[in-house]
């Protein structure tokens, strides 16, 4: 059965930051915005009652009431972007403008586009952790995370629709949400998240993450229907710009340069950021603007930077991407403003990330062999993978495949997962041990986990030592148990590939249960390490898994699969992470996991 679900129909079809453990605090993630865009958005003093707006990196703070809950935020539409009082008549229009019927209107006690049948989890998937533990280990959790498949189920618990834990203003707990999925590189389900609440129950907090938002989606349109909102509560520049923006967009052109002149009178944006704004501003109704758009002395790439200059498709020099994080290839994937050969290069950072499927990947490549635009090292790949799905024989699409996994020593995780559909196509037949591994990885990397366990048949009683990888695959990838887990296939196995892989395969098996706990135990303590849980990281995800929280455990094992490398994975790690979701209910996630940590070490 295939698990993985990257390009969902709710992506509307499209193609489309190590805490260290035992847990102890990090630093906030630093802001993609030049100074004075990312930083906290000032908040006006709260009502009593009121949420007190988080400061950056801390859980949001709430004011005790009488019924011990907070209440909305009221409607912030009481000012213009020169900060003047609106006339009554101005906010009674206002109101009506973006006021919804109450009929109309979304509750705040339950948020998020996925239910349990389109594959969400549970309304009560953090069960009763209190929502200031939760946002704090939101921030801290450095994404993206370390491992592809931790990641795509990350994603589906912080998309479901869950109940608003106790402590935190529901918008809030938005916010941290889809800062943590911005973060991870999910640009569109952010946004999702963010187009969950309605806007005059924003936040201070959530009107910033709906700015980086709307920046990472390159949809500075976005921005509109909130700017009003959050020039009442934040002196962020990038609010103000969004005024001749909007303007310019509504075919107010008037409107929309006289504001633009006064801003860079007022030098409230400079240089190429300001030339970006002046540049939307240009492609409104009647604009009369012409701007170039120069990149000498830019030294770093920022949200705002990314997100005008993707939506005005604008090329942003290579060495700029390299001063962000791999999460900005992955919202370049899905710019809709960009060719698809422009697309390819953040679409492969995707589908590392988890952001894409092997579907999505394989359906990009193939617009951009369409197009013809494709670079010469992508058109290769597109023949490849041609051959892979329609060579003449197995031998031929085999062949084809061995193009895109590359080195025999480390094939490419990417190569695998752009044949993973073409690999469960193949018909079982014989194949040297190093390319059943590869096939069969390569199966798991994108969830085609039944098509994989029918390799066994073909390999028969696989050694550890002969063809130890496939053997250790389907150990742990399989959906039931399709080859002999034993203590004599765990040696050979530790002896031909390796200590790594071997302590990786008993973490792995003994949270699977396949492996009795003493026998796991013994397997564990030969190779120097416990499965005993003796931090404050695995004793959390151990009691989130005892508690059958599905959405706190996914959010733990992410918290713990922060190293650099997979090298540097602890095997205790990998064991609470697979136990836990195994528990829970997530086998075949727990599964995917493991196998991605054998294919990737």
């Amino acid at each position: 059965m295939r698990w993985e679900r990257g390009n969902w129909k709710w992506m509307l079809g499209s193609a489309a930051l190590a805490l260290a453990l035992p847990v102890v605090a990090q630093e906030a993630p630093e802001s993609l915005l030049p100074p004075g865009f990312g930083d906290a958005p000032e908040a006006p003093t709260p009502a009593p009652g009121a949420p007190r707006p988080a400061a950056p990196g801390q859980p949001a703070q709430l004011v005790p009431t009488e019924a011990g809950s907070a209440p909305p935020v009221a409607p912030t539409l009481a000012a213009n972007a020169a900060g003047e009082e609106l006339s009554e008549e101005e906010l009674a229009a206002e109101r009506q403008k973006y006021d919804l019927p109450d009929g109309a209107r979304r509750s705040l006690d339950r948020i998020g586009p996925l239910s349990p049948r389109s594959r969400g989890l549970a309304s009560n998937a953090f069960g009763t952790a209190s929502g200031p533990y939760l946002a704090t280990l939101m921030k801290q959790t450095r994404a993206p995370v370390l491992s592809r498949w931790a990641s795509i189920l990350l994603r589906r618990a912080l998309l479901s629709s869950v109940d608003t834990p106790a402590g935190i203003a529901a918008a809030d707990w938005v916010a941290e949400r889809a800062w943590l999925l911005l973060r991870m590189g999910e640009a569109d389900s952010a946004r999702l998240l963010v187009q969950s609440v309605d806007a005059d129950n924003f936040t201070p907090r959530l009107y910033a993450v709906a700015m980086q938002t709307y920046l990472a989606t390159a949809d500075p349109a976005g921005l509109c229907p909130l700017a009003l909102g959050a020039r009442k509560v934040s002196k962020e520049p990038a609010w103000t710009m969004s005024e001749p923006i909007c303007a310019a967009l509504s075919g107010d052109q008037g409107t929309a340069s006289g504001s633009l002149n006064q801003i860079q009178r007022r030098g409230v944006i400079r240089g190429v950021d300001y030339r970006l704004g002046e540049k939307v501003v240009g492609t409104g109704f009647n604009a009369r603007r012409s701007v170039k758009i120069e990149w000498e002395g830019v030294d770093r790439l920022t949200a705002w930077r990314f997100g005008l200059a993707t939506a005005l498709n604008v090329e942003i020099p290579a060495p700029l991407y390299a001063t962000a994080g791999s999460h900005v290839r992955a919202w370049e994937a899905r710019a809709p403003a960009l060719s698809a050969a422009r697309r390819v290069p953040g679409a492969e950072v995707a589908a590392q990330l988890g952001v894409f499927s092997s579907a999505a990947l394989v359906g990009l490549y193939a617009q951009a062999g369409t197009d013809g635009d494709a670079p010469a090292e992508v058109a290769d790949r597109i023949a490849a993978l041609r051959s892979a799905h329609a060579g003449a024989t197995v031998g031929a699409r085999i062949d084809a495949m061995r193009q895109l996994w590359g080195a025999e020593a480390a094939p490419s995780y990417l190569g695998l997962i752009a044949t993973a559909r073409a690999a469960a196509a193949l018909p079982v037949a014989q194949a040297d041990a190093t390319d059943a591994a590869r096939l069969i990885a390569s199966m798991l990397s994108a969830g085609y986990d039944r098509n994989a366990a029918r390799w066994a048949r073909a390999l028969g009683q696989i050694s550890g030592a002969g063809n130890g990888d496939a053997w250790a695959l389907l150990a742990v990838g399989a959906p039931s148990v399709a080859v002999d887990v034993n203590e004599g296939k765990i040696s050979g196995y530790a002896g031909a590939a390796g200590e790594a892989k071997a302590r990786a395969v008993i973490a792995a098996l003994a949270g699977l249960a396949r492996l009795t706990p003493d026998v796991a135990g013994q397997l564990a303590a030969d190779k120097g390490f416990t499965l005993a849980a003796n931090s404050r990281w695995s004793r959390a995800i151990a009691a989130a898994a005892e508690r059958g929280e599905q959405g706190t455990v996914a959010l733990l094992a992410a918290v713990g699969m922060q190293a650099n490398g997979w090298g540097q994975m602890s095997p205790a790690h990998l064991y609470h992470v697979v136990a836990a979701l195994h528990r829970v209910g997530l086998d075949p996630e727990a599964r995917m996991i493991a196998a991605e940590a054998i294919s990737r070490l």
